[in-house]
């Protein structure tokens, strides 16, 4: 990775600018976990197949980009710090749960060109928002971990 004018960002850039992508990708993936949310009750009448494909692929977007940008980069050993490698290894298997519920939804309501069966989706969607806000407390610590900041909000990179 390369800057406008040619030189190689240092790590911490690198980091930042990761960072911020991350969150940036959860906010679209809360903003439209929020609308979905707001449609029920979940009818065919309202316009609830797009937005819950365009859901999901946020979804899978974000989750993806955790494990393979985020902790692909701790564990190919691109991070040495102490604190963040502690907090990756605290977090990652309660991640790796909800990551699974989340590939779990999209298989189920990610159906191509079809409206998939909405009875259980408001059951769904709230065990979802459950798991997330978890994953969310725990991505944020790992966050913190990474932008060397121990109790202060992760806003400033969104």
């Amino acid at each position: 990775m390369t800057t406008d004018n040619g030189a190689v960002p240092d790590r911490r850039t690198q980091t930042q600018e990761m960072i911020g992508k991350w969150l940036r990708e959860r906010q679209q993936m809360l903003v439209l976990y929020c609308q979905l949310a707001g449609l029920e009750p979940y009818t065919p009448e309202k316009p609830v197949k797009g937005l819950l494909k365009d859901f999901c692929q946020v979804l899978v977007d974000y989750i993806a980009f955790g494990h393979f940008e985020v902790y692909d980069r701790i564990s190919r050993g691109q991070e040495r710090r102490t604190r963040v490698l502690r907090v990756a290894e605290q977090v990652y298997p309660k991640v790796l749960a909800v990551t699974d519920l989340a590939v779990a939804f999209n298989d189920k309501y990610d159906t191509g060109g079809q409206l998939p069966a909405l009875d259980e989706l408001d059951r769904d969607l709230s065990r979802l928002g459950s798991e997330l806000a978890s994953r969310i407390e725990m991505e944020d610590q790992l966050v913190s971990a990474l932008i060397g900041k121990r109790d202060e909000t992760v806003r400033e990179f969104s």
